[in-house]
């Protein structure tokens, strides 16, 4: 699936100020419950579930926080690149800048691992993060992300 069918430019922000995990799950729901029809409190508990079961802190200063919700829309995705790393219980320990978030309908599971695994691919090229993190817009951000 290629990334402009699941990330807009509404659902990407640079310098975005979160202190915590929490606080950027928090975020990144809202933004999603702006593309998809459920409340924001209802995507927060499905990415936070998702992170009792093991952080999606991949390393890198990287975070691909996911879930599966219960609607029959197409997958969405939120980016947001935090002003300040965050601490993220990564499995490098390193704290997290970058957070990509996937939300995937249920019943689309085969998607869901293969569209992760493309995040994950692009997101482990070091030349793409350090234009990430060095991105000066939204717009900026969201055209390196789906180039």
């Amino acid at each position: 699936m290629k990334l402009t069918n699941i990330l807009s430019l509404d659902c990407t922000q640079s310098s975005v100020q979160a202190n915590s995990k929490k606080r950027a799950l928090e975020l990144i729901s809202e933004i999603a419950a702006t593309q998809i029809d459920l409340a924001p409190n209802q995507i927060f508990e499905c990415l936070l579930n998702r992170e009792k079961m093991g952080s999606t802190g991949i390393g890198q200063g990287i975070a691909i926080p996911h879930g599966r919700i219960q609607n029959d829309q197409q997958p969405t995705a939120v980016f947001i690149r935090c002003e300040q790393a965050i601490g993220f219980d990564s499995i490098d320990s390193q704290p997290v800048d970058l957070l990509f978030a996937l939300l995937v309908p249920e019943d689309q599971c085969k998607e869901h691992l293969s569209t992760l695994a493309e995040i994950a691919k692009k997101l482990n090229d070091k030349s793409t993060c350090k234009a990430l993190r060095h991105a000066k817009s939204d717009a900026e951000l969201y055209e390196i992300m789906v180039a």
